[in-house]
């Protein structure tokens, strides 16, 4: 195997392993030892450093080197993409899984906007974004890196819902009673105009930077222009 790829394959161990370690098994004795803030500083810190190793070391490893999937792909990739960005859009709108103080209220609510598809829209978000990826086939240093972040988002977001179990107790066990963590699909065109109109912003403008950064035509891009 090309030693790029290992590497790539390292940083994204890395990078996938010590956030699983420092959200969960870790992250009391961290904790104990550091304090919040000094335990927020320290998992910022790791994170940035491996997260800047699998960026070196994926424009490091060769481009392109598989066969591709076709226009099948582009098409499975392009149609995935969207809600993928719908629900990062909507994921920040009272959304009680982020760091806040009104986290126990909002579990206490009914689920609004993209949470009313998932609990976890962020993550879903996320891991279609990385199974997108990984349907174009386009090259191994995508399928690697694409597969981590997928791992990442929908293992982690399992882990979160255990994590907050013990942190949030009957708050959180409430929240998972009127919500799901598999997307509901039916839903998705309910979520709000703000998820929608951003989501698709988001869509477009992802889609066209790679034709900036990267002269490969991508989603609506492919086939109009």
């Amino acid at each position: 195997m090309d030693g790029s790829i290992i590497n790539l394959i390292a940083a994204n161990v890395a990078f996938v392993g010590t956030h699983f370690a420092m959200s969960h098994p870790l992250r009391a004795p961290m904790v104990g030892m550091l304090g919040e803030k000094g335990f927020s500083l320290a998992y910022t810190a790791v994170s940035f450093a491996t997260l800047g190793w699998v960026y070196f070391a994926f424009i490091a490893a060769p481009g392109a080197d598989l066969g591709g999937s076709g226009e099948i792909g582009w098409i499975i990739a392009t149609v995935l993409t969207w809600p993928a960005m719908v629900l990062l859009a909507g994921s920040f709108i009272g959304n009680p899984a982020l760091p806040t103080p009104m986290a126990e209220a909002q579990t206490r609510a009914e689920p609004k906007g993209a949470l009313r598809v998932t609990r976890h829209p962020m993550m879903w978000g996320i891991g279609l974004w990385a199974i997108s990826h990984m349907a174009l086939f386009w090259s191994t240093r995508t399928m690697v890196t694409a597969l981590a972040m997928g791992i990442l988002a929908l293992v982690g977001a399992k882990f979160q819902d255990a994590k907050k179990e013990v942190l949030m107790g009957e708050a959180w066990a409430e929240w998972e009673r009127k919500t799901s963590y598999w997307p509901r699909w039916g839903r998705l065109f309910s979520v709000g105009p703000v998820p929608l109109i951003a989501g698709t912003a988001l869509w477009l403008a992802g889609s066209w930077m790679h034709l900036w950064r990267a002269d490969i035509p991508a989603g609506v891009f492919r086939w109009i222009g």
